[in-house]
Formats: structure tokens, C-alpha cells, sequence
């Protein structure tokens, strides 16, 4: 037999065994209420101003003539291409998105979908991050995706828990130091 095949010694270390938790299964699109109506603003937008402009610059440079050297013609021919491949992808993701109010939490310490979290890793740099939606986060403001490492790492966690971050080169030590959600809005 290929040394290739054989089973190599325990090492010793369980580092082998930690692995992220597993994603819901579903194919869920968590979403904040914020998160959606950018969403749908943005594809409203696409369908009610941005696609008749392009349709009528088309048009335009349709009855122009010469559509093969006709750079109105073909470029506005390839941009609502890329619209209205936007307006399909937005509207299947609003389709099969689940609006998830982070309000609900509010005063929890218990780590869930829209709470801001801030922890400590194990080279002592204080972190914190808001866990949003696939489609609405923004990782330039502090913001993860619900399904990234850490969210799923943080998730379920409450205030003082100690975790194993897996990352892809290492696994790494962070304690959960503050857990905040958005205050509901008073009526």
C-alpha cells in the first residue's frame, strides 16, 4: 500500500475536530426590514425609471438606422441586458427572503440574526460586528453576513461565552463582550 493511503498518527490536537456549525437547512434569506426595502427600492427603480429610459434610448437609436455600427443602439441593447438580469435576480431574492425584525431582541444577550456584537479575540483586538443579511451586509461598516465564520460562530452565544473561531489558517479564542439590538420603534 502508498504511503499516500495510510491513516496518518493522532497528533494530539483536537483542532482536527472543530468545524463550523452546520448552515440551516432551507436555503433561507434572512433579511432585516431595512435590508428589504432597499432591496425593493432598488428594484422598483430598475422597472419604474432606469428600464423606460434605456427602452426609449433603444427605440431612439433603433429608428436611426444602422443598428450594427450604432453605439446608442448596442450599448443600450447591453444595459437592459444587465437590468433586467438584476430585476430577475432581486426579484427572486425578495421572493424567498424571510424579514427578520432584530427589535424583538432588544435587552438580550443572547447572540441572534441583526444583533451588533462586540468580542475579544485571543491577541486581545476588541471587534465588533452587526450580523445582517447575505444581500444587505457590508463588511466596511462592521457589518456579516449571517452565514460568514464568526456570525455562525457568534450565533446562539450570550455575554461572557468563550468560542473556537475557525478560520481558514487557524483556530482562534474570542469571548463575547457586549450584545446590543435596535431599540423597537415606540408607537
Amino acid at each position: 500500500m502508498s504511503k499516500a493511503f495510510t491513516k496518518e498518527s493522532d497528533t494530539g490536537t483536537d483542532d482536527e475536530e472543530l468545524q463550523l456549525p452546520a448552515l440551516p437547512s432551507g436555503g433561507k434569506n434572512y433579511i432585516t426590514p431595512q435590508g428589504y426595502a432597499v432591496l425593493r427600492d432598488e428594484l422598483l427603480d430598475l422597472i419604474d425609471n432606469e428600464r423606460p429610459k434605456i427602452v426609449e434610448v433603444v427605440h431612439w437609436a433603433a429608428s436611426n438606422g444602422d443598428r450594427s455600427e450604432n453605439g446608442d443602439y448596442l450599448y443600450g441593447k447591453k444595459r437592459l441586458r444587465e437590468i433586467d438580469r438584476r430585476i430577475r435576480f432581486l426579484t427572486k431574492r425578495l421572493e424567498i427572503a424571510e424579514v427578520t425584525d432584530p427589535t424583538v431582541h432588544h435587552g438580550n444577550d443572547q447572540v441572534f440574526f441583526g444583533a451588533t456584537v462586540t468580542y475579544v479575540d485571543d491577541q486581545d483586538v476588541e471587534r465588533t460586528v452587526t450580523i445582517k443579511g447575505i444581500d444587505e451586509a457590508n463588511s466596511a461598516l462592521g457589518e456579516v453576513s449571517w452565514i460568514s465564520p464568526v456570525a455562525r460562530t457568534l450565533l446562539k452565544a450570550r455575554v461572557g461565552d468563550e468560542l473556537k473561531l475557525v478560520m481558514p489558517d487557524r483556530v482562534g479564542d474570542i469571548e463575547v463582550l457586549r450584545v446590543v439590538y435596535p431599540a423597537p420603534a415606540s408607537s
